[in-house]
């Protein structure tokens, strides 16, 4: 039985991960967020929650022990939090890390769409979401970067996978898709090991989201 710390467990992609590692799995979950009462009922036999922020060091530290895969999904000003996050694991000893972040990171987003992003997401915004995938990438982690086109709703899962390096394809992809991969990475820890994907929904390539 693997033991995960899922760490922004209230985000939206992280909730459907939770929902099918509980269905589908005998994963024991540490859920990992700055306000417990969001997340509902939980399972106590095969859930346990720590109410912190990423910041905090300590608790992050202590929330480490004992862990076989760590899966993060962020947002807000994610440098610090990138740090916090190797640091702890580093010091744990606690070596696969699953990291959700945006495109654009390695400017792999080909012509006016890729522009376009650069304009939207905004330099400063795409300055630090690149320096925290550095820090992540430099590491001794056993990382899986998934670089996200824009995320929709849909409960369709289809989507398809490029490595670092390759032009980003497609302009969108449902959150249900990002979850698919998570959970494949959860099941099976040696799968994209020490690898930067981008995902999105095959046929989505235009000058904007569709």
């Amino acid at each position: 039985m693997p033991n995960v710390l899922i760490i922004g467990a209230n985000g939206r992609i992280a909730k459907l991960v939770r929902k099918r590692l509980l269905q589908e799995t005998d994963a024991h979950l540490t859920l990992y967020l700055r306000r417990a009462k969001r997340l509902g009922q939980v399972v106590p036999t095969r859930e346990t929650v720590v109410e912190a922020d990423v910041n905090d060091y300590q608790a992050l530290y202590q929330a480490m022990a004992g862990q076989d895969i760590v899966y993060a999904n962020l947002d807000g000003q994610l440098e610090p939090l990138a740090r916090s996050i190797v640091k702890a694991m580093t010091a744990a000893g606690v070596a696969r890390l699953i990291d959700v972040t945006g495109l654009g990171l390695d400017h792999e987003v080909p012509g006016a769409f890729g522009r376009w992003v650069e304009t939207d997401v905004g330099p400063a915004v795409m300055a630090d979401t690149r320096r925290a995938a550095h820090l992540i990438e430099v590491s001794a982690l056993n990382f899986t970067l998934i670089r996200a086109a824009y995320l929709t709703d849909t409960a369709e899962i289809d989507y398809e996978l490029t490595a670092k390096g390759t032009p980003f394809k497609g302009t969108s992809v449902s959150r249900a898709s990002v979850a698919d991969l998570i959970v494949k990475l959860i099941e099976n820890p040696a799968l994209h090991s020490y690898s930067s994907l981008s995902i999105d929904e095959p046929g989505s390539a235009g000058d904007r989201p569709g």
